[in-house]
């Protein structure tokens, strides 16, 4: 029998095959039944076109056997088969183009559809094979064709028996070695197990003879017996109607597919036809898993092709911002790269992502609308995450995020929404106020919010590091900039209330700039304050870097420290301002340690650490002991 050379550079191409384009051995059984699963389509189709014989869809399968002995894995399939022409212009190449088409594209990382090809998912085989075996009875063809290589040295084709139309793969697994365990794959329960985690969707039946454990007839005893079993479930959950579906089901779908104890908190299935078409079931579960805030975690989607199963997480399908939806999409068109197992960034993907991401944007803003204490429980676990995302992002997803947002509220005391404050505005309001802080309970305390809950102004409360950031980035929402309450003017007195602190200031100019010159450049600025009503100083800072962005930023480990400006405001109508005024006219020299008190209290109701406590502590004592003689 004539050994015939591969028409390519066999040796170079199997070796890359083998040693490069799959990470995963076991990838060999997808491809096989894949081509399988694609053979009997083509069979399928030829007999309802009337173009082969016609043919019960009952009966077509692909059948897998195990022969631990001869150390041979055996996959058939009644689909369309070959002749011996198909098998020297289909398995006599690597590739359909040609070797040197072959070779640009893999080099080029050009895609290539290879899915139910005969010619690269095929010659996976040779990963674990040492020899393989095709024998195969075309649908028009009487007679019955043998194929078989063993790797490099080349193949041969000849006249062979087989009384059913189809095709036979046989492969003789390589011995073992200390580093590859190929009887792994004689082994029934593993081959189950990679029919269920690549194939279980594929929507012929794939069977098998398995082991098992049934009790005996009028008996309480248990006998181990043979039977025929099917191992992939066939009809996927999201190619069915849903409206033929009942929560329980996509709830156990869920739980037993991405391992969680709960139920999800919504169920997201769909459908996109057009250009690129898509099944995709998601969800979004109710709580965070356990490394979800790690760096171990990783996102990502299950991707199907055509029922068979691609890759566990691509990331490419979902945002980092929606990084805690699970599930999986299905595409009938998608182009793959050469080996499978890694995506071409292309349009197809970029298309479905953006599809994805919406519908997600869509179900989560129902859920707000329609259910809003469902929404919140969501927010508390993932809240954070959509912000992060966002600042991450920056800005490019506002449009996606910004009405997904909560913040705390002044004076609904609730998380509230962008929409929901701009819908209380009061008339000629032209910002949107916040305040940053530790916790809401420190936020409510600042003395910087007393004239705009007297003036009945609603302030949104920030008590994440993140917050600001995120604020920043959006900029404004519906055209309203966010102002912080303690950064810049607030702008809030009328002419004539404006004119009186102008004076006011002017007749103090001389205590107000010893005060700074006491301070020197811990302070950029001292003046008389518009914010206070009740409390007698605050600390402000200028546009830029906030006081609340110093100290989270400063927080941070392997960070260049960075400085706000920080301006130290008096009220002008507390008694502690008519104090200083009089110990000013009596003891100019007192004024630097009553200025150095005022400082570090408005750093301690700011949230700022006071950088000498024994200093401050001691002035303080040294105040009060002369006040009292």
């Amino acid at each position: 029998m004539a050994i015939k050379q591969f028409k390519t550079e066999s040796k170079k191409l199997l070796d890359i095959m083998i040693n490069s384009i799959y990470t995963q051995k076991e990838i060999f059984l997808r491809e096989l039944i894949s081509n399988a699963s694609d053979a009997i389509d083509k069979r399928y189709y030829l007999a309802l076109t009337k173009e082969a014989p016609e043919v019960d869809k009952k009966t077509l399968a692909i059948d897998i056997a195990i022969d631990k002995e001869k150390r041979t894995l055996t996959i058939s399939d009644n689909g369309i088969g070959l002749n011996d022409k198909d098998m020297d212009d289909n398995l006599g190449v690597i590739a359909q183009s040609g070797s040197q088409a072959f070779r640009e594209a893999m080099e080029s990382n050009k895609a290539i559809d290879i899915i139910g090809q005969f010619g690269v998912g095929f010659y996976s085989a040779f990963m674990v094979a040492k020899k393989i075996e095709v024998l195969s009875k075309r649908y028009d063809d009487d007679q019955a064709y043998l194929w078989l290589s063993e790797g490099d040295e080349g193949y041969s084709i000849k006249k062979a028996e087989k009384e059913e139309v189809g095709t036979t793969i046989t492969l003789t697994l390589k011995d073992d070695t200390k580093e590859e365990n190929y009887s792994e794959f004689l082994d029934s329960y593993r081959v189950q197990s990679l029919v269920k985690k690549y194939s279980d969707y594929v929507r012929y039946p794939i069977k098998m003879i398995m082991e098992k454990s049934v009790k005996k007839d009028d008996s309480d005893e248990y006998e181990t017996r043979n039977e025929l079993t099917t191992l992939n479930s066939m009809i996927p959950l999201w190619k069915r109607s849903k409206k033929g579906i009942k929560q329980e089901e996509y709830d156990n779908f869920y739980e037993d597919n991405f391992y969680d104890y709960r139920e999800p908190a919504v169920t997201i299935h769909f459908a996109v036809e057009g250009n690129v078409a898509f099944d995709a079931l998601l969800f979004i579960p109710k709580h965070a898993s356990y490394n979800f805030y790690d760096s171990s975690y990783e996102r990502g989607l299950k991707l199907y092709s055509r029922n068979v199963f691609i890759m566990d997480k691509c990331s490419d399908l979902i945002p980092e911002y929606f990084q805690f939806v699970r599930g999986l999409v299905d595409s009938q068109d998608l182009s793959l790269n050469i080996s499978r197992e890694l995506l071409q960034h292309n349009r197809q993907l970029k298309v479905m992502a953006g599809k994805i991401e919406k519908k997600v944007k869509t179900e989560l803003e129902n859920l707000l609308k329609d259910k809003r204490e469902e929404y919140l429980d969501f927010y508390k676990e993932f809240g954070h995450q959509l912000k992060y995302g966002l600042y991450k992002d920056n800005g490019r997803s506002n449009e996606i995020l910004s009405d997904l947002l909560l913040f705390y509220s002044s004076t609904e005391k609730k998380l509230v929404t962008f929409k929901e404050y701009r819908e209380r505005m009061k008339e000629g309001q032209e910002v949107i106020y916040y305040a940053c802080g530790e916790s809401i309970e420190k936020i409510a305390m600042l003395p910087q919010l007393e004239v705009l809950k007297d003036e009945g102004y609603e302030i949104l409360y920030l008590p994440e590091a993140v917050d600001e950031f995120v604020l920043l980035v959006l900029g404004n929402y519906e055209e309203k900039k966010f102002k912080s309450a303690n950064q810049g003017d607030l702008n809030l007195e009328d002419e004539k209330s404006k004119k009186k602190l102008a004076k006011l200031t002017e007749e103090n100019k001389g205590l107000l700039d010893l005060i700074k010159e006491s301070l020197g450049d811990q302070v950029t600025d001292v003046k008389l304050s518009t914010r206070l009503k009740k409390a007698p100083v605050c600390l402000s800072s200028e546009e830029g870097i906030s006081l609340e962005m110093e100290k989270v930023i400063n927080q941070m480990p392997n960070t260049e420290k960075i400085k706000s400006s920080k301006i130290l405001e008096i009220n002008s109508k507390h008694d502690l301002f008519k104090a200083l005024v009089n110990i000013y006219e009596k003891d100019k020299s007192a004024i630097k340690d009553y200025a150095d008190l005022l400082y570090n209290q408005a750093r301690i109701i700011e949230g700022f650490t006071v950088e000498n406590p024994t200093e401050f502590s001691d002035k303080m004592i040294d105040l009060m002991i002369k006040a009292s003689k």
